[in-house]
């Protein structure tokens, strides 16, 4: 009887490794692939890629398990780091991880492997899948503090079946001893952080290569100038560092923070204090709502929710849900919710799916 192929996303990193590792010690047949997603100037040398795939090439000579490089460089750029541009054009702040994850480690790379014969591929990430009344579910990771459901709530019913989630079940320093006591080369290795197309670069440096930067006035909601922004693209909602506004308008020596971008007039509004009431709202629009079960769920469901990467679970209720358009109501007002971030929704470990955040509402 054939022997089950899987093929795993070595990405040089320690999660990855360990997940290979985990298969072969079960008896598949396993092959490696890295993707190699960025390409940059020589002299740039911000992203490591030649050293994440030299490490990736030690692991699968450890585990003596082949390695395929590939270079999905032109799909990365037409399918993720385009829309990363368009939505800072718009005045958004966008994640491209959670594009990367749809359009090239579950699309362009499931498509790869199915070409080298896998049966099914495999990653690093700290999540799990469960299969109910014949679909699967997208389960939370069992280490709360590396659950990566966030970041893959875009995935199909097809995407999901075809993956397997090796570390899930582990702890990040379960997966570290694991690493060493295999003498895998990556056991130590430093978790990599950022979008490896900025790197050790400085955000507003990188987006000035590709976006023109628009000065603005910089307003307090009532319409009191305080200063000139360089770009709205560079600042977030709730940011604080970064814009250069001398002096305190009340003498409290309150922070200012980032409450509003207003596109059409170019202004960034700021308000002082991280609790101001301005930068707290109840309700959210989301757009492209996407739902790993491949049906919405009803309207009037209660959940829960997250805004951002590693933000607590939040009570709310899904309160309107349509092919284009989800709107939810939180128990407790939210702070700082960005247009172009996502919004993930769960009940308890089930990760349902998600949308891109439109706006904030009262």
């Amino acid at each position: 009887m054939p022997t089950t192929r899987i093929v795993v996303g070595l990405s040089g990193g320690v999660d990855s490794s360990v997940a290979a590792l985990l298969l072969v010690e079960q008896g598949y047949d396993v092959q490696g692939v890295f993707m190699k997603n960025w390409e940059d100037a020589p002299e740039a040398g911000y992203c490591a890629a030649a050293e994440d795939l030299d490490d990736a090439r030690a692991v699968g000579e450890t585990l003596g398990i082949p390695l395929h490089a590939v270079n999905f460089t032109a799909e990365y750029r037409d399918r993720v780091f385009r829309y990363f541009l368009d939505e800072y054009r718009r005045g958004r702040t966008p994640n491209p991880d959670i594009l990367c994850n749809t359009e090239i480690k579950f699309k362009a790379f499931l498509d790869h492997a199915r070409r080298l014969g896998a049966d099914f591929i495999a990653t690093g990430h700290y999540v799990r899948r469960a299969e109910r009344e014949g679909r699967s579910e997208l389960l939370k990771g069992r280490d709360p503090d590396k659950d990566q459901s966030y970041f893959l709530h875009g995935l199909t019913q097809t995407q999901l079946a075809s993956a397997l989630f090796p570390v899930g079940e582990l702890r990040k320093s379960q997966v570290r001893e694991r690493a060493a006591a295999a003498g895998l080369i990556t056991h130590a290795k430093k978790d990599s952080t950022g979008i490896c197309f900025i790197g050790e670069r400085r955000f507003r440096d990188f987006l000035n290569r590709y976006l023109p930067a628009r000065p603005g006035p910089i307003q307090t909601p009532e319409g009191e100038r305080l200063g000139e922004h360089a770009g709205l693209m560079f600042h977030t909602i709730g940011q604080r560092q970064g814009l250069g506004i001398g002096g305190r308008r009340d003498g409290s020596g309150r922070a200012w923070y980032v409450a509003a971008k207003i596109l059409a007039s170019n202004t960034l509004i700021v308000v002082q204090g991280h609790d101001h009431p301005a930068l707290f709202h109840r309700r959210l629009r989301a757009v492209d709502p996407h739902w790993i079960a491949g049906a919405p769920p009803t309207a009037s469901l209660p959940c829960q929710a997250k805004i951002r990467y590693r933000q607590p679970d939040q009570d709310c209720i899904l309160e309107r849900v349509d092919p284009r358009v989800m709107e939810v109501r939180f128990a407790r007002p939210q702070r700082a919710i960005a247009p172009g971030q996502s919004i993930v929704l769960y009940r308890d470990d089930v990760c349902l799916g998600g949308g891109v955040i439109d706006a904030a509402a009262d």
